[in-house]
């Protein structure tokens, strides 16, 4: 009987060791999948077109070449437009972008509205776009829409002017809304290819000069659905 109980409750022990060794290997197995996840989630970065800089009182955000319409743009001898915002956050200087210059070309900057001088009023933001935007539709009532005939009638010596739009004689925007400032490449010196990025370097006239590894946009890739396409269902993936 002795024997028997001996062996009896070292089998147990036995059994309970084995126990213990499967529940700290659940443990560490389920702790190395959740620190997997938790790396693996603090290392993903917000998805973004472009890069940011900042000198002196200005920040250049959202920095990127656009993607062309046509992609022989970007071929060798074409020509490339950035896009950006400029912020000047000084609360008491005007500052100006001189110039902006790179090895891939030429590049000429035109301000606001067309405006030969690109000037950054003190908290002032200038969008750097393609060109010109479509203007607001004649039914949409904002702000600066209705005040338009205010300024019309209070001025008489303007009464001219719809006449020349009546004749058909299109009067270009000056908005720096619907127009606003373009910094374009020519004469490309090498192919521009999406996912690689270049070096554009900015001059402003009190804020200095700051250089940006410019990154290109990627051309936009149509999604391939079928009868068995659809969202993926929640809580799929992961452990």
């Amino acid at each position: 009987m002795t024997a028997l109980k001996a062996v009896t409750a070292h089998s147990a022990r036995r059994r309970m060791v084995t126990v213990a060794a499967l529940a700290a290997a659940a443990g560490i197995a389920l702790t190395g999948c959740s620190a997997g996840q938790h790396t693996q989630t603090s290392s993903q970065a917000a998805a973004i077109n472009g890069n940011h800089a900042n000198v002196g009182a200005i920040a250049l955000r959202n920095v990127h070449i656009i993607y062309p319409e046509a992609a022989a743009e970007h071929d060798k001898g074409g020509k490339a437009v950035l896009a950006l915002s400029i912020i000047n956050n000084s609360e008491t200087v005007t500052d100006e972008l001189t110039s902006v210059s790179s090895d891939l070309g030429q590049i000429k900057i035109t301000g606001p509205a067309g405006d030969p001088k690109f000037v950054l009023k003190p908290q002032q933001t200038v969008v750097v776009g393609p060109g010109e935007t479509k203007p607001a539709a004649a039914d949409d009532h904002h702000g600066t829409t209705s005040a338009a005939p205010t300024t019309t009638s209070a001025a008489p010596t303007t009464s001219a002017a719809p006449t020349s739009t009546a004749a058909g004689v299109d009067i270009p925007s000056k908005d720096p809304v619907t127009t606003p400032a373009t910094i374009e490449i020519t004469g490309l010196t090498k192919d521009i290819v999406p996912g690689l990025t270049y070096n554009v370097t900015f001059n402003f006239k009190d804020a200095g000069t700051v250089q940006v590894s410019v990154p290109v946009d990627a051309a936009a890739v149509p999604r391939i659905e079928n009868e068995k396409s659809g969202p993926a269902p929640e809580g799929a993936g992961g452990h």
